[in-house]
């Protein structure tokens, strides 16, 4: 009884041991953990990283010295994600997840750096064969940033930047996806998979190639596909901007009548479309006396 007793007595103490063992308590980290996001053309870049403060040091020429390469960031990796292959400085870059360094060579010339490794703590077991991106850079000057950030900016259809801010220093990369392939990719397979009886899915697809002249009679086809499926103002509007861009306004005219008319049908989703309808109505009529 007694061997048993003790056994008895010595859970409690081994359950408390183990409890504060995996005890953790959640405090402010000196270099917070952060991640920023931004979809461009149709591409995801997503960066992942931990944020340090200036903290009265001199960071570039000091606590960054010139001439090493440092991880952009604090503690693990700094890792930048492309959900899709696109250019970076007119560099080509496949998609996936890259470690991300920056190498300042001196004031005015640095150095971007993205490697295949992705499980590095800082710059230990770094290989230079890893790397699939060489860019350069040159930082300018601005307002004081006390915690290291990254952002993007001036965002287009396919293009924008994205910036790395620390102290009164910013560099600066500029991206470009390649929005046209991935758009048809994503066409062929969306009308590959599409119901039978999904006449929208046709029309979007032809209303997304009205401002690629190149593609006017595929889109012709996509549309009068969807008005056999079933007619409504929706699809004759996208007809018709076919043939006004190819300068047929009679027949414009006459298929924007028709989604006047159509329109009634649905009233509330026709008010979206209404004034570009009847104002581009009464412009192609104008134009086909």
């Amino acid at each position: 009884m007694h061997k048993y007793l003790k056994i008895l007595l010595f859970i409690p103490f081994l359950l408390f041991a183990c409890a504060i063992a995996t005890a953790q308590v959640k405090l402010p980290q000196p270099s917070p953990e952060s991640m920023v996001k931004q979809t461009i053309g149709l591409t995801d870049i997503t960066i992942k990283y931990h944020a340090p403060g200036v903290k009265g040091r001199k960071i570039f020429g000091g606590l960054v010295p010139y001439g090493k390469l440092w991880r952009a960031g604090a503690n693990e990796a700094t890792l930048i994600t492309f959900t899709d292959e696109l250019f970076l400085n007119h560099e080509r870059v496949p998609a996936g997840t890259y470690s991300f360094f920056i190498l300042p060579e001196s004031d005015s010339v640095w150095n971007i750096v993205l490697n295949r490794d992705t499980t590095l703590w800082g710059l230990e077991g770094y290989d230079e064969l890893q790397d699939v991106a060489y860019l350069r850079v040159t930082p300018k000057k601005v307002a004081f940033h006390e915690t290291m950030q990254f952002s993007f900016s001036d965002i287009g259809a396919n293009t924008g930047n994205l910036n790395l801010t620390w102290e009164n220093s910013q560099v600066s990369v500029r991206i470009e996806t390649e929005i046209e392939k991935k758009a048809l990719a994503n066409i062929n397979e969306a009308l590959a998979k599409a119901a039978p009886d999904d006449w929208y899915i046709w029309a979007q697809c032809a209303d997304y190639m009205v401002a690629h002249r190149e593609l006017h009679q595929k889109a012709l086809t996509l549309i009068n596909k969807s008005i056999a499926i079933k007619e409504t103002f929706f699809n004759t509007w996208v007809k018709a901007k076919l043939y006004a861009l190819n300068k047929e306004y009679e027949m414009a005219a006459d298929l924007t009548a028709k989604a006047i008319q159509l329109g009634k049908i649905e009233p509330e989703t026709y008010q979206t479309y209404a004034r570009d309808i009847e104002n581009a109505h009464n412009s192609w009529k104008k134009r086909k006396m």
